[in-house]
C-alpha cells in the first residue's frame, strides 16, 4: 500500500471527514515521526512497532562494477521492530493456523 491508498482507504472509512483533512492528517503523522527520528528519538506505536534510528558507522566498500575501493560515510538509516500484537495477527489466525504465506507455494 502506499501512502495515497491509505490516504484513500482512511477517507472511504471516514466520511464525515475531507479526503484533503485526512491527507493533511497522514503527511502530520510522518512527519512527526520522521521529525522524531531525525532528532535521534524513538517512536513507539503501541501493539503496532517502534521506529528509531542506526547508525551505520563509515567502512571501506566495493564497487560491483570495476572492483575498486571505495570509501563510504558514516550514516543513518531508520529500523522498525515489529510490536508482539502485529507479529500475532500476521502469523495466527483464530484458528491458530498461519494465515499469511501458508497456501503451500513457498
Amino acid at each position: 500500500m502506499i501512502k495515497s491508498e491509505l490516504i484513500a482507504r482512511l477517507a472511504e472509512q471516514n466520511p464525515h471527514l475531507y479526503q484533503r483533512d485526512v491527507e493533511r492528517i497522514v503527511t502530520t503523522v510522518f512527519d512527526e515521526i520522521t521529525d522524531a527520528l531525525r532528532h535521534g528519538d524513538r517512536v513507539e506505536l503501541r501493539g503496532f512497532g517502534a521506529f528509531s534510528v542506526k547508525r551505520r558507522p563509515a567502512r571501506i566498500g566495493r564497487n560491483p562494477r570495476t572492483g575498486e575501493s571505495v570509501s563510504v560515510a558514516e550514516k543513518f538509516v531508520p529500523f522498525f521492530k515489529t510490536g508482539k500484537e502485529l507479529r500475532e495477527r500476521l502469523n495466527v489466525d483464530g484458528a491458530g493456523q498461519q494465515s499469511v504465506g501458508s497456501d503451500g507455494d513457498d
